[in-house]
């Protein structure tokens, strides 16, 4: 077992702990900068990375009725169908050496995207307030759709969006729900949608099944430890620390 990717995954497993952010937004710059994948399997063993390790999370939302099924079932209407296209236009063009450089675009623009929504984490809810004027009902499932499609696309083309950019986008849409329904509804809807993703990236050859289990095996502890932690650090430090990190890895990948 490579000690190396066991050590990694404790690493990611600390910042999502810490933060309840960040897993993916660092493993896929990690497993192409650090382990040499091609971006394509980076990008499609993260993926699983993420279904195994959000499942107990919202397993725990669950039973502690954190979830909003509705809000989650439409965000799945859109996200789902999206990724299934998504992933069947990469079957049907071949990934090509085209292909992977859409993939490594993609994947610095949601490392920069999600550093934005972390930095501003405290932004959102008063612009989705003065926004709930202008949003009736109609429009706010077809913008929930919507989202969910978006995010579809982004995740089977870069692993990342499911948490951050998910709960902004949610938060800009329902600015008065209780957090914890928030990152609860967040949850339950990347787990369908990056195990999706995931068997489509699967079906293509994308995923280094060994490498996968050596990480989540250092990534349990670590969350174990990130959750602990949380209550000691300064929440500042913490996301200004993550932000930093993400910018650094987006810039390093588009570039």
């Amino acid at each position: 077992m490579d000690s190396l990717a066991i050590l990694s995954g404790f690493g990611v497993g600390l910042i999502v702990g810490l933060t309840g952010v960040g897993g993916g937004s660092l493993m896929t710059p990690l497993l192409i900068g650090v382990f040499k994948l091609n971006p394509a399997i980076a990008i499609g063993t993260d993926l699983w990375f993420a279904a195994v390790t959000k499942t107990s999370g919202s397993v725990a939302h669950a039973r502690q009725k954190n979830i909003d099924w509705r809000l989650t079932g439409l965000m799945l209407t859109g996200s789902i169908p999206a990724s299934i296209l998504t992933v069947a236009a990469m079957h049907a063009t071949g990934v090509t050496k085209n292909w992977s450089s859409t993939l490594t675009f993609s994947l610095g623009v949601a490392l920069l995207l999600t550093a934005v929504t972390v930095a501003l984490k405290h932004h959102w809810q008063p612009i989705g307030i003065k926004l709930e004027g202008y949003i009736g009902p109609s429009r706010k499932t077809v913008l929930t759709v919507a989202s969910g499609l978006l995010l579809g696309v982004l995740v089977s083309i870069s692993s990342i969006g499911a948490g951050a950019i998910g709960a902004t986008l949610l938060l800009l849409l329902n600015p008065r729900m209780d957090a914890r329904r928030l990152v609860g509804t967040d949850i339950a809807h990347a787990v369908p949608l990056t195990l999706v993703a995931g068997i489509g990236h699967a079906t293509l050859g994308h995923v280094d099944w060994q490498l996968l289990l050596a990480l989540l095996i250092g990534s349990l502890p670590g969350i174990w430890v990130g959750a602990h932690l949380t209550t000691k650090l300064p929440d500042l430090v913490v996301r200004g620390a993550l932000c930093l990190s993400l910018v650094t890895a987006g810039l390093k990948v588009i570039h």
